[in-house]
């Protein structure tokens, strides 16, 4: 039972984005870190970058 709430709970979480800067800095640990020897973005900045990214230009269905 608690297994099934903990994957419930990692659904919602990833459908709602809550886990998006988690998931983030693991992308970057893995991917990028030894690249480019900076800093991963700190959550308000990322957070920023991504409400930008997602509001940018019109959106509208008509």
């Amino acid at each position: 039972m608690i297994s099934k709430l903990k994957n419930l709970w990692r659904v919602i979480r990833r459908l709602s984005g809550d886990d998006a800067y988690e998931r983030y800095l693991q992308h970057y640990a893995q991917h990028h870190q030894a690249d480019t020897g900076t800093a991963p973005l700190s959550k308000a900045e990322f957070f920023r970058q991504w409400q930008d990214s997602k509001w940018h230009g019109i959106k509208r269905c008509c």
